[in-house]
């Protein structure tokens, strides 16, 4: 028979820990222009270097793949991904959506978790499809630009807010309450 004391390292010992496997899927243009509207400036961008660690909180990233439109997609952007995420940026004929929804169904057998950077409510059925496979949905996004019923689908939201994102160096913000006055 265990002593109590036993018993309390035996528990120790014996915590379960759970390895969640990630994969984060970017519809870059949704967040691009939700962060746009939000600060009122084209030169703000995502800082994935905050954001990232932010939303794995120490779970295993297995997949980080940033959907964007058009031809003209960032060389910068998309070394920083694959060099410091091992990320992949897929330019887009049009909208993200149909790209990201087939890669989600695709990653669902082979993840615990797909976190959604997006506030678009066209997401809202893959969300659905995603959870009833048995995989565990978050959404993470600008929540002034945010569907409430993709929030409400999701197993988790994640607000990204002005520490996620940062203003391309050498470019000024629009200073409000300075605007030109024009003579009469």
């Amino acid at each position: 028979m265990l002593t109590m004391s036993n018993q309390t390292k035996a528990k120790h010992f014996m915590e379960i820990f759970i390895n969640q496997t990630v994969a984060i899927l970017i519809d870059g243009n949704n967040i691009e222009r939700s962060i746009h509207s939000v600060t009122n400036n084209q030169n703000t961008m995502v800082n994935f270097d905050t954001l990232i660690p932010k939303l794995l909180d120490n779970r295993g990233l297995n997949r980080l793949i940033y959907f964007r439109e058009g031809k003209n997609i960032s060389s910068k952007l998309t070394e920083r991904l694959h060099n410091h995420y091992y990320g992949s940026v897929i330019p887009c004929h049009k909208s993200a959506d149909i790209p990201l929804t087939i890669k989600a169904t695709q990653l669902a057998s082979k993840v615990d978790t797909i976190i959604i950077l997006s506030g678009d409510s066209d997401y809202i059925e893959l969300v659905r499809h995603l959870r009833s496979e048995g995989v565990r949905v978050e959404i993470a996004s600008i929540p002034e630009t945010t569907s409430g019923l993709l929030v409400e689908e999701a197993d988790y939201y994640h607000e990204i807010d002005e520490s996620d994102w940062f203003e391309l160096p050498g470019q000024s913000r629009p200073n409000r309450n300075n605007k030109r006055k024009h003579k009469k």
